[in-house]
């Protein structure tokens, strides 16, 4: 997923560059985060049962998926860290770029010429290595107007002639990749797989706790007798209120007998 510097030549006059380098990405990005966010949403859904229902098994897969996820991305992390300071510019780099600047200037790409006369003015660079680019892959005579220190119509054919130190004497080619890295739509991608990654060790932390806890509960043996003479005590108690209860019953079920033959009695009276 590297961005090559000629995709910031394919802008229209209409579009910011930073909006266009992000969206170099979007035919990568969206089914990769469109599949990671399903994994994690079907790995979610195994954790939460596995807290639930206190299933072990699901606990410890739940946390080993968590690492798998969580190490792959700390190595797509540092690799593209890597990257960014081992290989800044490639030479595919400069040679697309060099190849496009023989569009400068026709009106058919006048969106060409916008992002390089942006660029040379906003970065004070001129050419892709040198300004001499201008000369040697077009059929300009001297180099545009923007690479001019001081700029004014005709600034670059008088330095020309006169003093080159009045141009820009750096290519863009390495300011232009430094650019598109520190872009705002990079920085929050950036920032939001930071998170990502903060929230991973939080659930990994707090399913180990669960699974320690569940596992020690499991292997105490006091937990189990603590249980058993629980339940013995429950069965004693409830035996014993049986026990307590059935003089009572008895008592009862004597005063209502007594009642009855009262009342046949009364009644054969009567009659």
């Amino acid at each position: 997923m590297r961005d090559y510097l000629n995709n910031v030549l394919t802008l229209t006059a209409e579009t910011r560059v930073e909006e266009a380098v992000v969206s170099t990405y979007f035919p990568v990005v969206h089914p990769v985060m469109i599949a990671v966010c399903c994994f994690l949403i079907i790995i979610g859904m195994l954790g939460y049962c596995g807290t639930v229902k206190r299933n072990l098994f699901l606990l410890v897969w739940y946390f080993g998926s968590l690492l798998v996820i969580f190490c792959i991305e700390l190595a797509c992390g540092v690799w593209t860290y890597e990257q960014e300071i081992t290989v800044p510019v490639q030479w595919s780099d400069m040679v697309t770029l060099k190849a496009r600047m023989i569009n400068y200037g026709l009106p058919r790409y006048h969106w060409l010429t916008h992002a390089w006369n942006f660029f040379q003015r906003e970065f004070k660079c001129c050419g892709v290595v040198y300004f001499t680019d201008w000369l040697e892959m077009t059929e300009m005579d001297w180099p545009p107007d923007s690479c001019c220190v001081r700029e004014f119509p005709g600034c670059s054919k008088q330095a020309h002639h006169e003093d080159l130190s009045d141009l820009y004497q750096e290519g863009c080619d390495k300011k232009m990749y430094t650019f598109l890295r520190g872009t705002k739509q990079l920085q929050v991608l950036r920032f939001l797989g930071i998170s990502i990654g903060v929230t991973q060790i939080l659930a990994m932390i707090l399913t180990i706790t669960l699974v320690w806890a569940l596992y020690y509960d499991r292997q105490d043996p006091r937990t189990d007798q603590m249980l058993s003479l629980k339940n013995d005590a429950t069965q004693h108690l409830s035996c014993h209120s049986v026990e307590l209860l059935k003089p009572s019953l008895t008592r009862i079920l004597e005063h209502t007998t007594m009642a009855n033959s009262f009342n046949t009695h009364f009644e054969m009276e009567e009659l």
